[in-house]
């Protein structure tokens, strides 16, 4: 990692505001933004496209290493595009988000993604998204920030936002949804979801999302790295 541009990392659990927030920090800064967890959607999705088993771990390598992706900020959100095709709205779904934490714990693909996400580093600066940002992919970053929230909130979270996209939900089994992927997430044998040593933790649950992005454009003037 030769390349010394500046960067934000932002790990936590799923709901805990990872991408509103970075990429909202991003845009104000005009950094660059890597939507780490989108690269595991789109393997996913990638993989059911092109008829490739979620445990078919050679297969999925080499399908990661060519995976045709584009990340297109706006101002109100971030289009993704897989092979060409818009898959915003897809690969934000319960099920691409359940198919990508199976493949998440996979050696060979966490390799195969590493090195894409370490060249999206570039100047002014990067907020890189994601839930081993800080341990794996840029343990070097400049700050480290831990999002968490209840259980009970992101689950909350999580329906509002499918509440308003016109998709049907559960509230209690959304919230039986984010448990089984904690603990899953937390007890994997590579990258298990758990803050770096040097990053600060910060509890969303009272707070409010204009709040975390102050908090974080904050702390990133006071170590000098923006103007």
């Amino acid at each position: 990692m030769s390349n010394k541009a500046a960067v934000l990392t932002v790990d936590g659990p799923g709901g805990a505001g990872k991408g509103t927030i970075s990429r909202l920090v991003a845009d104000r800064l005009g950094w660059q933004l890597l939507d780490s967890g989108a690269l595991y959607r789109l393997t996913a999705l990638a993989a059911r496209r092109h008829d490739v088993a979620l445990d078919d771990e050679p297969a999925l390598a080499r399908l990661t290493i060519g995976l045709d992706v584009v990340f297109l900020a706006e101002e109100d959100t971030t289009r993704v595009l897989l092979e060409d095709e818009d898959v915003s709205r897809e690969i934000r779904t319960e099920q691409a988000g359940d198919a990508a934490s199976q493949i998440a714990s996979l050696p060979s693909v966490r390799q195969a993604l590493l090195q894409r996400q370490r060249d999206f580093r570039r100047p002014p600066g990067l907020v890189a998204d994601g839930r081993d940002m800080g341990t794996v992919v840029f343990p070097d970053a400049e700050l480290k920030v831990f999002l968490t929230a209840s259980p009970e909130e992101r689950a909350r979270r999580r329906y509002l936002q499918l509440q308003d996209a016109g998709v049907d939900a559960s509230l209690s089994s959304l919230l039986k949804e984010i448990q089984a992927r904690d603990a899953r997430d937390m007890q994997r044998s590579v990258a298990p979801l758990v803050p770096a040593d040097d990053a600060i933790e910060l509890d969303t649950t009272s707070l409010s999302i204009p709040e975390v992005v102050e908090r974080l454009t904050e702390w990133l003037a006071e170590r000098g790295l923006t103007r």
